[in-house]
């Protein structure tokens, strides 16, 4: 299936804010859009900034409905040119089914957000419209100016990313081609098998993660070779994989630094996939937003990888 590009958010157009998964620090929210300052109007969702409601679980923003509710307003509302994620957690595949296909179908506008948004960017890449990865309100009072502004750019301008200034190390060789398919490794794992699956096929997946222990990491890589979603794709990126380590491991000894990343290596290899490691994307200290689903090319060799296309018409 192919993914249009949406139109590009243009300065001093609406951007919508909605929370559609977890609920939400207020002031981490506040702080964090003001550093957009006065490029975009927004229009925030009540459960946003509204207090909890009594009785609701603690890892919801509001009832599957609400936050429905409110997603399909900023889909159908004209005025509304982009939709930025207040935050992630956990609550967004519940609501899936609710999601007005045609609306956005009708008015295509780029969707923003990573973890678990990356079920949202799947939804919307099966509804025929390219959204964001990228940083979501309360992360974006956390970094630094240059990842600000790489989100305003992809929002705003028709231009190709080109070779990002990373540093990569490979785990392998040659030249590799296909789409950029970012997102969290649990849900590149929890949305196969659903309506939504990530778009792998020929793919460069960028996978992230954050608080997960190294045999859970294992898990959703094995479950993904096993349903054949990892044989899929072409090459891989390893991005941050944040507080990924088990403070208590059945051996009885700590994990080392890097145990989450060597069993993300292990199981790739295992599957003949190449890698490189290295991309600022994630929960760390960096978070830079890229054009999901956008042509790109991972050069091993170089150790560089080049997005090809905008993520915006």
């Amino acid at each position: 299936m192919t993914a249009i590009r949406p139109p590009r958010i243009e300065r001093g157009q609406t951007l919508g804010i909605v929370a559609p998964a977890g609920p939400v620090n207020a002031q981490r929210c506040r702080d964090g859009l003001a550093r957009l300052g006065d490029v975009f109007p927004l229009k925030i969702a009540d459960s946003v900034l509204g207090p909890h409601a009594e009785g609701l679980p603690g890892y919801l923003a509001a009832t599957d409905d609400v936050r429905a509710a409110e997603f399909n307003a900023m889909l159908r509302d004209r005025d509304v040119r982009a939709i930025l994620l207040a935050r992630g957690g956990y609550g967004i595949q519940r609501i899936l089914p609710k999601l007005d296909v045609a609306a956005l179908r009708a008015d295509p506008k780029p969707i923003i957000g990573f973890s678990d948004a990356t079920a949202l960017l799947a939804w919307a890449w099966h509804a025929g419209v390219r959204g964001i990865h990228g940083p979501m309100g309360v992360q974006l009072a956390s970094l630094p100016a240059s990842d600000i502004a790489q989100l305003i750019t992809l929002m705003t301008e028709a231009h190709a990313p080109g070779i990002r200034p990373w540093t990569l190390a490979a785990h392998g060789r040659g030249r590799h081609r296909g789409p950029l398919v970012a997102g969290n490794l649990t849900m590149f794992s929890l949305t196969a098998g659903t309506p939504w699956p990530l778009p792998l096929a020929g793919a460069i997946a960028l996978i992230e993660e954050v608080g997960e222990k190294p045999y859970e990491i294992d898990r959703y890589l094995t479950q993904l070779s096993l349903t054949g979603e990892l044989a899929k794709i072409r090459a891989a990126i390893i991005g941050d994989f944040t507080r990924c380590f088990d403070q208590a491991p059945p051996s009885g000894r700590s994990d080392p630094d890097d145990a989450a990343i060597t069993t993300v290596l292990e199981r790739l290899h295992s599957a003949g996939t190449p890698v490189a490691v290295g991309a600022p994307v994630g929960h760390g200290d960096r978070n830079e937003a890229l054009p999901f689903g956008a042509d790109s090319v991972l050069d091993l060799d170089a150790c560089t990888l080049e997005i090809l296309e905008p993520a915006v018409a």
